[in-house]
């Protein structure tokens, strides 16, 4: 182990150019320019309120939201079938986010005591791609024992990505879904900090492989976290590209947004933490060596060798140490 630090066709009726249009029918065509200007305003999905607000994307790729607003959620008490033997208190949460439903679970330590009136340090945890908030449980009970309470998001598509899908929503002009899932982060840390148990002066992100991608996104626009760690994830590399030899911008700006590294520079002051093993399986190695080496201070980056992807045992006390440095 090391360390690191550094339809059908119809037909029309053609008119001459001499002729002329009855003005019932100059009325009825503009008429229809009117509505279809009113339609284009009120559905376009870039000013849509019911799509979850505007969404904006820089010419270097940084994607942005407006101000989210007050947080609103239902709460409700959940039996703990995934860790009972801890004592901890298990509450399902709901909170919408850009049309959709999501549901998160919240974990907070047996030990955290009522009297302490500043509450404990909240993570948002999320998980890799096709894992449940239900199968993340036994990092939150980890993080629990540590002191930490969780809100564990089922991620869309359980956190699987269709880039190609996502491009072709981008130049549309419609909202893409990854873009959405970033929101989904952002909402999930607005309705965290509002929980009676825990201290809003102290929330950070924790997300395993692609759920990773999304926490260093998140926390880079989110500046009231104050890190994020990453386990077996890395950024895309696509900073290496030269943009002059793309023949659409817009291609290039758009996998420029749902890249990490590009968000690397706006993560200061929040610490920026990787675990990862050399021997990763899915997300090599070398990859999140290239990520951590674009990050600015402060900065830790911990390696393991396990021959697997995810959170092992050997990273514990390096989230132990990390997470005690970025409450502290």
């Amino acid at each position: 182990m090391s360390k690191q630090i550094p339809g059908k066709n119809k037909k029309t009726k053609n008119v001459s150019s001499g002729g002329k249009v009855p003005k019932p029918a100059i009325f009825l065509f503009g008429f229809l320019f009117i509505l279809v200007g009113i339609f284009g305003l009120l559905y376009n999905p870039a000013n849509s309120e019911t799509d979850g607000a505007v969404w904006n994307v820089s010419e270097e790729g940084i994607l942005s939201f407006p101000p989210r607003g007050e947080a609103a959620f239902t709460v409700e008490g959940t039996e703990d079938l995934y860790a009972p033997e801890s004592g901890d208190s298990l509450k399902l949460l709901t909170f919408e986010s850009k049309g959709e439903t999501v549901r998160a679970l919240l974990r907070i330590p047996a030990d955290s005591s009522p009297a302490n009136s500043s509450g404990v340090p909240g993570l948002v945890l999320l998980p890799g791609a096709g894992v449940s908030k239900e199968k993340e449980q036994g990092l939150a009970a980890e993080l629990s024992k540590l002191g930490y309470a969780t809100l564990t998001l089922d991620q869309r598509n359980f956190g699987g990505i269709n880039p190609e899908g996502d491009l072709e929503l981008f130049k549309a002009g419609l909202e893409p879904i990854e873009y959405k899932m970033v929101y989904d982060a952002l909402k999930a840390t607005d309705v965290l900090s509002v929980q009676p148990e825990i201290d809003p002066e102290k929330l950070a992100i924790i997300g395993e492989s692609n759920g990773g991608r999304f926490a260093i996104i998140a926390c880079a626009l989110e500046p009231s976290l104050r890190g994020v760690l990453g386990i077996s994830t890395a950024g895309y590399g696509t900073g290496e590209i030269d943009p002059s030899q793309v023949k659409d911008p817009d291609v290039f700006r758009f996998y420029r947004s749902v890249d990490p590294e590009t968000y690397l520079s706006e993560l200061p002051p929040a610490r920026f933490v990787l675990l990862h093993s050399s021997n990763d399986t899915v997300v090599p190695h070398e990859m999140a060596l290239g990520t951590f080496s674009l990050a600015g201070e402060p900065k830790a980056m911990y390696n393991v060798s396990e021959a697997t992807h995810g959170y092992t045992a050997s990273m514990h006390p390096y989230l132990e140490e990390e997470l005690a440095i970025i409450f502290s």
